[in-house]
């Protein structure tokens, strides 16, 4: 089986259009954005639980960002055997596509940044960067386009691109080529994840905390009906249960997602949860789990 190295986790980006979404109301650019990000990672998910399952062995690393020469980019998928580097683009694609003088447009003629191009650029920098690493090993890249219902016409024979009915025969191809993981490969991995950076500067929405709608938000069904029963918080949509423990950490990583500048204080943290906690109860959670730095009034955690 293949060893997973990173596993695939949503962006920043997409956390953030999330929160926001169940808290305010978002403009229509902002919410087509929020969709094409979250229909991105769904394909994103569906390839990499396939790779997962790959029966060869080799070395996968999920969602890697890397910066070369000033220039960032970024590889959704590496799996790494003794002979070459699988590099995957991932593309949720859906509808009627068509190619047209290296432009793609979905039909009837709206066109779509080609992410041949990406691949392109994404395979390019991955060669410098492996090479700058003392390593010579050759690239396969691919765009996979994983929606079953994604049709693209006029397309060339030669192109990179693996269609959604040609996946599992392509992972069956992978997984023939694979070998046992060796040292070398490993020590390639681990110094890919060195050189990953961790943070992407992306332009966020505006969005004021005075303007968000405040309280405890649902993990399961994403509403924020959830009040606190008998030692438990209780979602009264979908009747989902969890500890205040746990309610209260999950609301403080998305206040602390939104708004980095704020400080983290049993007030902050009251007011974000709607008041579902009491101030005491907020408290004795935070000084459980974070660092209190200050006294008194003044005491904010990290």
């Amino acid at each position: 089986m293949m060893e997973v190295i990173t596993k695939l986790q949503p962006s920043p980006k997409l956390l953030l259009f999330e929160s926001l979404s169940r808290r305010m109301h978002l403009s229509n650019k902002d919410k087509l954005t929020y969709l094409n990000l979250k229909k991105g990672y769904e394909g994103e998910l569906l390839f990499s639980k396939l790779t997962e399952n790959i029966t060869g062995e080799g070395l996968i690393l999920n969602d890697l960002l890397f910066e070369y020469n000033q220039t960032a980019f970024q590889i959704d998928c590496l799996i790494i055997n003794q002979a070459k580097i699988f590099l995957y683009e991932v593309k949720n694609f859906e509808g009627d596509f068509y190619l047209e003088n290296e432009k793609l447009f979905k039909k009837p003629r709206q066109e779509i940044l080609n992410p041949l191009h990406q691949l392109s650029r994404a395979e390019s920098l991955l060669r410098q960067v492996l090479l700058s690493l003392g390593y010579n090993t050759p690239i396969d890249a691919s765009v996979i386009f994983v929606n079953p219902a994604f049709t693209l016409y006029q397309a060339p024979l030669d192109i990179p691109v693996i269609f959604p009915n040609q996946i599992h025969r392509h992972l069956e191809f992978v997984s023939n080529q694979s070998t046992s993981i060796t040292s070398n490969m490993r020590r390639l991995a681990a110094k890919l994840l060195d050189l990953r950076k961790t943070e992407y500067p992306f332009d966020k929405p505006h969005y004021a905390y005075e303007e968000l709608k405040k309280g405890i938000v649902c993990p399961t069904c994403g509403r924020g009906a959830v009040n606190s029963v008998k030692r438990s918080c209780i979602c009264e949509s979908c009747g989902h249960k969890e500890s205040p423990t746990n309610a209260v950490l999950r609301s403080v990583k998305e206040f602390r997602l939104l708004f980095p500048e704020r400080r983290v204080t049993t007030g902050e943290i009251y007011d974000w949860c709607g008041g579902v906690f009491s101030k005491r109860t907020v408290h004795r959670i935070l000084s459980k789990h974070f660092k209190a730095v200050g006294v008194n009034r003044w005491t904010y955690f990290e």
